[in-house]
C-alpha cells in the first residue's frame, strides 16, 4: 500500500498544483519531477545508468515536440500574416454560413484526418487557430480542437498507438475490437456543440437545432472507421475522416440533418476576395502531402544513449512539414518584407517554456518506467499503479489506465508502450480476453488525448494563451470522463 502510495503521490501533487492551486504548467511540471527524482533516487535507489537515460529520453521527446509547436507557429504566423486563414474562413461560409456545421467540420472531420496523418498534437495546433478566425474565442477554441483531437487517436498517425505502443504483443484482433468499442466516440461533435453554445441565452434552442448534425457527423466517422478497420490499422482514422467528409458533405448541401435557422457569429474578416480559394487551401493541401509522404516514407534512426540502452528517434517530424508549407506563400506571393524572420523570432520565443515543460514530464514519466532497474529490489513505480486496478473490474479500468497514460505523456502510444505489457499480463491473470483489454486501455488513451497536457500546452501557446492549462483541462476534462466511463461500462458488458 506504501509503495502504491508512493507511486501515485506525484501524479495527485500535480493535479491539485494545476487544478486546484492554478499553478503554472511549468511550475507544476518542475515539482513533480522532482518529487519523483527524489522518490527514484532515495527509495527506489534507481540505478545511475537508467536514471541518465531518463534524462536523456525525455529531453529528445522535448526535442520532437518542440520542433513540433515551433514549426505550428510558425506556420500560423505566415499564413495570418499573409491574410490565408481569414480567406479560409470566408471560403467556409459559402459552404455552410452556420458556425455549428462549420465549427464542427473543421474540430471533428479536418481534425480527424490531421490526426491519421500526422499526431503528435498537430490537429489541435492546427484547428485551434482557425476556429478564432471563425470567431470564437482562444479559450473556447482549444477547448473545442482538443475535444477534437481524441476519437481518430486510437489509430492516429498512421496505426502508431497499435503497431508501436503494443509491439511484441498479440494484436491480431485489437484494432477490430478498437474500432468497435470506440463507436462511443460518436458523442464527441455533441459535446463540442454543447460547449460552443454555452454562453448562449438561447443555449438550449442553438443545441437542439443543430443536435441531428452534430449527432448525424459522429456516427458517419465512427461506423466509416469500423467499416474500413479491416484494411489495417493505418486505415480508420485517415478513410474514416474522409468518406465521412464525403458523406456529410452531401447530405449538408440536400439540406439533410443541416439546422434549420441559421446562425452566424459575423465575424468573419474578409470582405474582398484577394486570394482564390485554390490559392488559399494550397499551404494545406501541401502540409497534408507532406504529413502523408514522411509518415510513410521516413523511418527512425537508433540513438544510442548510455550502457546498451538505445532510442528509436522518428525522422518524421510535422514540425517540418509545417514549415515547409509556407514556402509557396513566402517566395512568391507575400509582397511584405522581412515576413520570415520576425515568425521565426516568435515562434522560438514561444516554444521555449513548453519545452521544459515537456522535458519534465516526459523525463519524470521516464524516471517511473526505468524506477525496477535498482538497487533496493523494489518493482517499479509503474507496476505499483497497475496493480493497484488489477481485478474482476479490470475492463473497466483498462480505459482509465489508458486515460492516465495519455494525460501524462502526451501521446496514447506511449501511454500503449507503458501499460501494454502490464495489462496484457493482468489480463491473462484474470482469464480475460487480452485483446479486448488493450483495445480498451487504446480507446482509453484516445479519450485521454483530449486533456493530454502535452497537447494542451501546443494549442494554448500556438494562440497565445498564457498560463491558462488549467482552464483548458477544467472544461475538457468532464467530457473526457463521460468518454472514459461508457468504454468503461462497454468493456464490462463485452469482456
Amino acid at each position: 500500500m506504501l509503495l502504491f502510495l508512493f507511486s501515485i503521490a506525484p501524479i495527485v501533487v500535480f493535479l491539485i498544483l494545476l487544478l486546484w492551486l492554478k499553478w503554472p504548467l511549468i511550475w507544476s511540471s518542475l515539482i513533480i519531477f522532482l518529487i519523483t527524482l527524489l522518490f527514484s533516487v532515495f527509495y527506489w535507489q534507481i540505478l545511475p545508468v537508467f536514471l541518465f537515460n531518463s534524462f536523456a529520453k525525455g529531453t529528445l521527446v522535448a526535442l520532437d515536440i518542440f520542433i513540433i509547436v515551433t514549426g505550428a507557429i510558425f506556420f500560423l504566423e505566415i499564413l495570418t500574416k499573409t491574410k490565408i486563414i481569414d480567406h479560409i474562413s470566408f471560403y467556409l461560409e459559402s459552404f455552410s454560413k452556420d458556425y455549428r456545421v462549420q465549427v464542427i467540420l473543421l474540430a471533428w472531420f479536418f481534425e480527424n484526418f490531421i490526426e491519421g496523418t500526422a499526431g503528435f498534437g498537430t490537429p489541435s495546433a492546427l484547428v485551434a487557430p482557425l476556429l478564432i478566425a471563425l470567431g470564437l474565442q482562444p479559450l473556447l477554441a482549444v477547448s473545442i480542437a482538443l475535444l477534437g483531437n481524441s476519437a481518430s487517436v486510437a489509430f492516429g498517425a498512421a496505426g502508431t498507438p497499435i503497431r508501436v505502443g503494443f509491439a511484441g504483443l498479440n494484436i491480431v484482433n485489437v484494432p477490430m475490437y478498437a474500432a468497435a468499442i470506440n463507436i462511443v466516440g460518436f458523442l464527441v461533435p455533441v459535446f463540442m456543440l454543447w460547449l460552443l453554445v454555452a454562453h448562449k441565452k438561447d443555449r438550449k434552442e442553438q443545441f437542439f437545432e443543430a443536435l441531428p448534425f452534430a449527432i448525424w457527423s459522429g456516427l458517419v466517422f465512427v461506423v466509416c472507421s469500423f467499416a474500413t478497420v479491416f484494411l489495417g490499422q493505418e486505415f480508420p482514422s485517415i478513410l474514416g475522416s474522409l468518406l465521412g467528409l464525403l458523406i456529410v458533405f452531401a447530405t449538408t448541401k440536400m439540406g439533410i440533418f443541416v439546422p434549420k435557422n441559421i446562425r452566424s457569429l459575423g465575424n468573419v474578416k474578409v470582405s474582398v476576395k484577394t486570394i482564390s480559394f485554390v490559392k488559399s487551401l494550397v499551404p494545406y493541401g501541401l502540409l497534408i502531402l507532406l504529413l502523408i509522404a514522411g509518415k510513410f516514407l521516413l523511418g527512425s534512426i537508433t540513438i544510442p544513449i548510455f550502457g546498451g540502452v538505445k532510442y528509436n528517434y522518428g525522422l518524421f517530424n510535422p514540425g517540418w512539414a509545417f514549415i515547409l508549407a509556407t514556402l509557396p506563400v513566402v517566395i512568391f506571393w507575400h509582397n511584405k518584407k522581412n515576413l520570415v524572420r520576425p515568425a521565426i523570432v516568435s515562434a522560438l520565443k514561444r516554444t521555449i517554456e513548453p519545452f521544459f515543460v515537456i522535458a519534465f514530464l516526459a523525463t519524470m514519466v521516464q524516471i517511473m518506467i526505468n524506477s525496477g532497474q535498482n538497487y533496493s529490489g523494489i518493482a517499479s513505480s509503474l507496476d505499483y499503479l497497475a496493480h493497484g486496478v488489477t481485478s474482476f473490474l479490470l475492463p473497466f479500468w483498462a480505459p482509465v489506465i489508458g486515460s492516465f497514460g495519455a494525460f501524462i505523456t502526451g501521446s496514447a502510444t506511449v501511454s500503449n508502450v507503458m501499460f501494454g505489457d502490464l495489462l496484457n499480463v493482468a489480463s491473462q491473470a484474470m482469464q480475460m480476453n487480452g485483446a479486448k483489454i488493450l483495445a480498451l486501455a487504446l480507446v482509453g488513451g484516445a479519450a485521454g488525448n483530449m486533456v493530454a497536457l502535452a497537447d494542451v500546452l501546443a494549442a494554448t501557446t500556438v494562440v497565445g494563451l498564457k498560463n491558462s492549462e488549467h482552464k483548458v483541462v477544467k472544461v475538457v476534462f468532464p467530457y473526457c470522463v463521460i468518454y472514459i466511463l461508457l468504454a468503461g461500462v462497454v468493456g464490462l458488458l463485452i469482456v
